[in-house]
């Protein structure tokens, strides 16, 4: 089944955003029908803080690294495009699916929707130049960014009118929780509906019921495993080989033949 099938169900796609090609083979191996990365994982694991710091170039041979071991559709976060200038977004997409990214995210952030609109179309038009299929999730940044109190619904519900028609394939929408205000944007939009884990969201039978399509970690796990190592190194540095360095840690064994079995 193809990433864009993948949103039409029957289940919820659940998407455990991975940043590196080691990171993929462990979520691979838990029986994924995709993959997806986090922005802020990525640029993370490379050296730059997350908010379209990270050159386009180091960006795409990331996911070479990561479609490498991939066995199953990859989607690329590509924050905002990492430029204001439709072409310059679309030529920075086509490198991403040349790398082997079959979907990206692309998001509105403090940005006027209009601008979206149009690296969306500039997007499906240089893709259908190249004869690629790229599935465009559009994300709607209202919820995480505050920029609606009070009408947040009604703000997402006429973006989201706008990047469907400007070509987007999905939407997603960080930040909510309420089941209300998620079956308000399900029933008053077209695309399928992607919202992001937070500790008061709907558990996963709840989202399924609602119609919620698709559901992602975000930047979750990557910041669980820089906590758990953080506190393994202040633990090593400060008592050595102490319970700090070894409580909640994967064998050696493990991670070596996961990542062996990845290989050819």
């Amino acid at each position: 089944m193809n990433f864009r099938q993948l949103h039409q169900g029957p289940g919820l796609l659940k998407i455990a955003n991975v940043w590196d090609a080691g990171s993929a083979v462990l979520v691979q191996a838990l029986g994924v029908p995709a993959l997806a990365t986090t922005s802020a994982g990525l640029a993370w694991a490379l050296g730059y803080p997350d908010g379209n710091h990270l050159p386009v170039d180091e960006h795409a041979a990331a996911l070479r690294r990561i479609a490498r071991v991939a066995r199953v559709p990859l989607s690329a976060d590509s924050e905002a495009g990492y430029s204001d200038d439709p072409a310059v977004v679309a030529d920075n997409i086509l490198k991403f699916a040349e790398a082997g990214a079959a979907g990206i995210n692309i998001e509105d952030g403090a940005g006027a929707p209009a601008l979206l609109c149009r690296k969306i179309e500039a997007i499906k038009a240089a893709a259908a130049r190249a004869g690629v299929d790229i599935f465009i999730n559009a994300r709607c940044d209202v919820w995480l960014k505050n920029l609606a109190p009070g009408r947040a619904v009604e703000e997402v519900l006429l973006r989201a009118r706008d990047y469907a028609a400007a070509g987007a394939d999905g939407l997603f929408a960080p930040g909510v929780t309420a089941v209300a205000d998620i079956e308000a944007l399900v029933g008053g939009q077209p695309l399928p509906l992607n919202v992001m884990a937070r500790p008061v969201l709907p558990g996963l039978d709840e989202l399924q019921r609602l119609g919620v399509r698709r559901i992602s970690a975000g930047s979750a796990i990557a910041e669980a495993a820089w906590g758990r190592a953080q506190r393994a190194a202040t633990g090593f540095l400060e008592h050595g080989a102490g319970a700090e360095l070894f409580d909640g840690a994967a064998p050696y064994p493990q991670i070596n033949g996961a990542l062996a079995s990845a290989q050819g």
